[in-house]
């Protein structure tokens, strides 16, 4: 399939809606809204899809960085969770680093896959981090024949773009950092 350039946009109160349209539409990820790693100790409290959804908009209305959108067309079609590390909780990263982004998932609606998108993203994510501070990118991707932590990325996909592997987060999780 032909490899397509995707204009990416950071989430914001002025996106807010495709943001929005995107996670509710068929297969988005509306049951997670992008909280399983960003919910405090007491957000965890109220784990349903709307609260959720109210978590990461009263995020995005307070200017918090929360990720980027890929556009075809004027729509949103495809996601990736990035942020300062700060603003996620239990990712596992290397303490070591300051100022450190965290990549943390993606999600791209069936008909746009194959097309390029994850290295796009992930190139995004760079930019738009350094942009805003970060002197480091960290993922945590897993192995392809992973059965679990699939929206974070594939191990392959990060070695490709500059990567390394610094440790196992867990048994699945691979950190690996790209210096901006």
């Amino acid at each position: 399939m032909e490899k397509k350039t995707f204009p990416l946009k950071p989430v914001s109160p002025k996106n807010w809606k495709d943001f929005e349209t995107l996670f509710e539409g068929k297969g988005g990820p509306k049951y997670c809204w992008c909280m399983v790693w960003r919910a405090t100790k007491e957000e965890l409290r109220h784990n349903n899809p709307t609260s959720k959804k109210g978590f990461i908009r009263d995020r995005v209305t307070d200017h918090i960085p929360i990720g980027l959108l890929a556009y075809h067309n004027k729509e949103a079609v495809a996601w990736c969770s990035v942020a300062p590390r700060e603003s996620y909780q239990r990712l596992g990263g290397d303490d070591t680093l300051e100022k450190v982004w965290s990549l943390a998932c993606f999600f791209i609606k069936k008909e746009y896959r194959s097309q390029g998108l994850v290295a796009q993203l992930i190139a995004g994510a760079k930019k738009y981090a350094k942009k805003n501070g970060g002197k480091f990118l960290e993922a945590y991707p897993v192995e392809e024949d992973s059965p679990s932590y699939r929206f974070m990325g594939f191990v392959p996909s990060f070695k490709k773009t500059g990567f390394e592997f610094i440790k196992k987060a867990g048994t699945r999780r691979h950190v690996m950092t790209c210096k901006l």
